[in-house]
C-alpha cells in the first residue's frame, strides 16, 4: 500500500452481525458435541436389570388375591334398600359434608367407611322404628377422581378418572409429559388429610421411567396436586428475564469504524 495513503476499516453492523453470528453457531455445535458426549457416558436409562416383555402369551395384568374393602367416597350413590319393608328404601348422594340423610336419619357419617360398616349403623339406627331391620347399603355410582398436574408439563390442569385414581407417572402423561425445564426426580405431590390438613409429598418421576423402578410409580389419591418444579438452571434463567433481560434494550446494534493514518 503506498505510503502517507488513508486506510479505513469500516465494521457495519451486517459485518458484526455475521462475525457474532459465527460465534454464537460454533458455541451450540459445542454444546451439542458435549451434551452427545455425556449422553455416550452413560447418561442415559439402565434398564439391564428388567424381565424382557413376553412375547408369546396374551398379556393379563396379575390379579390381587385379595383387595381392600371399598371405603364411601363424596360424591358415591348410596340405594338402602329393606327386604320386609320396602317402604324404607332410598337413594342418597353422600354430600360434601361425608353425610347422608335419609327419612329416618337427619345427619350420618358415610364418608371412608365400608360398606359393612355403614350396614351396621343404619341397623343400629332404624332399630329405633323397626323390629330388627333387614337392609343392605349397594354402591350404586362411584364420584369422579380428580388429579391436579401443574407446573413444568405441556398440559397442566385437572383429569378426571373413574373407578381407581391415576398412578404418577399415569398423571404425567395425561399432562403430556415433562419439559426439559422440569424436574422429574423431586416431583412434589401436595395432599389434604384429616381434617383438611394438607401433606406435602416428594415422588421420584425419573426412577420410575428412566430407573425403571416401578415401586416408585405410586398411586395417588383424590384430589392430589402434582407439581413438578423447575430445575435450577431454569429458575436462574427466569431469574435473569425478569432482573436482568428487561432492562436492556434491544434495539441497540452494534457498530464500529476505525481510521488508520500514516
Amino acid at each position: 500500500m503506498a505510503p502517507g495513503s488513508w486506510v479505513f476499516l469500516i465494521l457495519d453492523d451486517l459485518t458484526l452481525s455475521l462475525m457474532f453470528l459465527h460465534i454464537r453457531t460454533l458455541f451450540q455445535l459445542s454444546a451439542l458435541l458435549l451434551a452427545i458426549g455425556l449422553t455416550a457416558c452413560g447418561g442415559g436409562p439402565n434398564y439391564t436389570k428388567l424381565q424382557p416383555l413376553p412375547t408369546d402369551v396374551t398379556p393379563v395384568a396379575p390379579a390381587a388375591k385379595k383387595l381392600p374393602p371399598y371405603r364411601v367416597q363424596i360424591g358415591d350413590v348410596l340405594e338402602i334398600k329393606f327386604y320386609l319393608n320396602p317402604e324404607f328404601d332410598e337413594t342418597v348422594v353422600v354430600r360434601p359434608d361425608g353425610m347422608i340423610s335419609t327419612k329416618i336419619i337427619d345427619n350420618m357419617m358415610v364418608y371412608d367407611r365400608t360398606v359393612s360398616q355403614i350396614n351396621a349403623e343404619l341397623k343400629k339406627q332404624y332399630g329405633k322404628e323397626l323390629t330388627e331391620p333387614k337392609l343392605t347399603t349397594i354402591v350404586r355410582s362411584f364420584a369422579p377422581i380428580r388429579i391436579y398436574v401443574s407446573g413444568e408439563v405441556f398440559q397442566p390442569g385437572e383429569y378426571v378418572v373413574v373407578g381407581q385414581a391415576l398412578t404418577l407417572t399415569q398423571a404425567i402423561a395425561r399432562a403430556g409429559g415433562i419439559k426439559n425445564s422440569g424436574r422429574p426426580d423431586q416431583v412434589l405431590i401436595i395432599r389434604r388429610g384429616a381434617g383438611d390438613k394438607s401433606e406435602a409429598f416428594v415422588a421420584n418421576y425419573d426412577a420410575a421411567t428412566q430407573g425403571g423402578d416401578a415401586s416408585q410409580d405410586a398411586r395417588l389419591a383424590n384430589f392430589d396436586v402434582v407439581f413438578v418444579p423447575k430445575m435450577g438452571a431454569a429458575v436462574a434463567y427466569k431469574n435473569y428475564q425478569q432482573y436482568f433481560q428487561q432492562f436492556v434494550n434491544p434495539s441497540v446494534g452494534l457498530s464500529a469504524s476505525y481510521g488508520i493514518t500514516r
